[in-house]
């Protein structure tokens, strides 16, 4: 006990001299957790596992959008808020989900700085590359969300909606191929905006979670429109924050 204590103490003092992240943190994952995740995505989208693997590589060496996201955070007015280096964690699963399954249209709800959509954009703008455009309603109920999904060539695939999310769900003029679950996640809310999107869905249509640990709302919001439900639960690396997940229903 002492030394499980002695490490999480020790971990948990050295972020607080070197993170300026004060909510949304990032870090990398252990390389086992980073394993598991893969083959969640391979069960998940029916891809083999070393199809994800290599759309985690596709990721972690796209400098272009590092260096974007490293420029943009440091010219923000919310700089003193965000870190200066860029760690992805479970939202590498969300670019491989895309990757495999090349959605025309995406749909999260919850931006905050614009990380995760910056990501999802980057596996569309590869989409559309190979043939498989697509782009990402992102909404948000704060007008200062998404500040780093505002530049090109990301913001090209992304349309930032500030709004109540139920409300601009309900507004969606185009079916939706992927919905993630990333806003208010209380279980009133969270279900709300399942159950907002449900008539939305394009035939065999995905919905995700992300902090799956928090509620239990996809698991039965799947058993009760039949569909499969899997839960991921990463594990950071170097990091006092226990981690959450992905929860995917399909």
């Amino acid at each position: 006990m002492a030394r499980y204590d002695a490490r999480v103490i020790g971990t948990s003092v050295r972020w607080l001299f070197t993170s300026r992240e004060h909510h949304n943190y990032t870090y990398e994952l252990t390389k086992l957790s980073r394993e598991h995740l893969a083959w969640f995505v391979s069960i998940t989208c029916a891809v083999p596992v070393a199809t994800v693997r290599g759309y985690f590589a596709e990721i972690d060496n796209d400098t272009a959008l590092r260096g974007h996201i490293e420029s943009a955070t440091a010219a923000s007015a919310r700089r003193g808020l965000a870190d200066k280096h860029v760690r992805y964690a479970r939202r590498i699963g969300w670019y491989a989900i895309v990757r495999a399954k090349r959605p025309a249209h995406v749909v999260e709800t919850g931006v905050d700085k614009g990380l995760g959509t910056c990501v999802l954009a980057a596996a569309l703008l590869r989409n559309t590359a190979e043939g498989s455009p697509g782009t990402v309603t992102s909404l948000d109920i704060n007008p200062e969300a998404g500040y780093l999904a505002r530049t090109a060539p990301w913001n090209g695939v992304v349309d930032l909606v500030i709004g109540d999310s139920i409300a601009s769900i309900g507004a969606l003029d185009r079916k939706v191929d992927m919905f993630l679950h990333d806003s208010d996640h209380s279980v009133a809310h969270e279900r709300r905006e399942f159950e907002a999107v449900e008539a939305k869905l394009a035939p065999g249509g995905m919905l995700l979670t992300d902090n799956v640990t928090v509620t239990n709302v996809l698991a039965e919001h799947a058993e009760r429109t039949g569909r499969r439900f899997l839960a991921y639960r990463e594990t950071p690396s170097r990091h006092w924050f226990p981690g959450d997940g992905i929860g995917l229903a399909w």
